[in-house]
């Protein structure tokens, strides 16, 4: 049986998730190389909260990474074969590339860290917005788009950013043009429009000059090949070139998460599973949906990991 693990990003957090892995010392050995990498105490955060201090993007994203890995690292520890390919969702991303060794942990936790703090001040505070828009097909909504756009002779930016599943897409953008893009979509069919609890347009074109700070901190950095295939968000490709990689995550940052299309390319390449790994069930939950013919799991909690274990072997 050919699977895939995929790593979920932003949204997932929550305070003390890894309890649910128990008392693993991979899990807590993890997050202590993480938390040397940042000068500071990771899984005091992580225990403690507040959630509102683990939903900030300078927390959130190295937190998130860092239970990726914890979780994939645990799965290898009890047993787990090497997927066929691995993907990430977004910050998840990364998660996907030290999992295939491109980079290397110790560097991708700091890393992450430049990349929210340069996507949280890329818009100014309250200026930016992004929704979830469901029930409505992507032509439409690139419509609503549009229109919203033009109302004010397009001086404000709001684009698709994150398609999740089919009749799943976020918008994002200016704030006021978001709160049009979702009225003109509730017009055009939509079941639901409603605004997101972000603190940025992530993934928006409002988000080129966090591109610029991102690709000059991954220049500094030695990426290796890949030692397993990894399917980018932003061209849903396999790239096995670092430099090419290192081009892709900095065009990530402002440009749409092609989630239904990684998911068809995994079918594609053979993928008959796909496994969340990583706490929360929000992609297992995305997975379903997006291809025929492919299962989805959550490596949710130690149960669920070792149950996987016998079932993808």
């Amino acid at each position: 049986m050919a699977f895939a693990l995929v790593f979920p990003g932003q949204g997932s957090q929550s305070v003390g998730m890894m309890a649910a892995y128990g008392d693993s010392p991979v899990v807590r050995d993890t997050f202590d190389e993480a938390s040397s990498a940042l000068g500071e105490d990771l899984w005091s955060l992580l225990a403690a909260g507040p959630a509102e201090l683990l939903a900030q993007t300078v927390n959130t994203q190295p937190l998130m990474l860092t239970a990726g890995v914890a979780v994939y690292r645990l799965w290898l520890e009890r047993g787990g074969r090497l997927p066929a390919a691995v993907a990430g969702h977004s910050l998840g991303e990364y998660s996907a590339l030290v999992a295939a060794g491109v980079i290397a942990f110790a560097d991708a936790v700091p890393l992450v860290r430049v990349r929210a703090a340069a996507m949280q001040e890329a818009v100014p505070a309250g200026a930016g917005a992004m929704a979830a828009v469901l029930g409505l097909d992507d032509e439409k909504i690139v419509e609503a788009c549009r229109q919203a756009a033009a109302a004010v002779g397009g001086s404000e930016v709001v684009e698709p950013v994150n398609f999740n599943g089919p009749g799943q897409t976020v918008v994002a953008g200016s704030k006021a043009a978001v709160e049009r893009a979702c009225e003109v979509a509730r017009t055009l069919g939509a079941k639901r429009a409603v605004l997101l609890p972000v603190s940025a347009p992530f993934h928006s074109s409002l988000m080129r000059p966090a591109a610029g700070r991102l690709a000059a901190r991954l220049a500094e950095l030695n990426l290796q090949p890949p030692r397993l295939p990894v399917i980018n968000n932003v061209d849903v490709a396999v790239e096995e070139d670092p430099a090419r990689i290192r081009e892709a995550l900095v065009r990530q940052a402002h440009s749409p998460v092609r989630w239904v299309e990684t998911i068809r390319r995994m079918a594609a390449m053979g993928i008959t599973t796909v496994a969340e790994c990583g706490p929360g069930k929000v992609l297992a939950g995305l997975t379903k949906r997006c291809a025929d013919g492919v299962a989805s799991v959550a490596l949710a909690d130690l149960a669920s990991l070792e149950g996987a274990l016998g079932s993808l072997e």
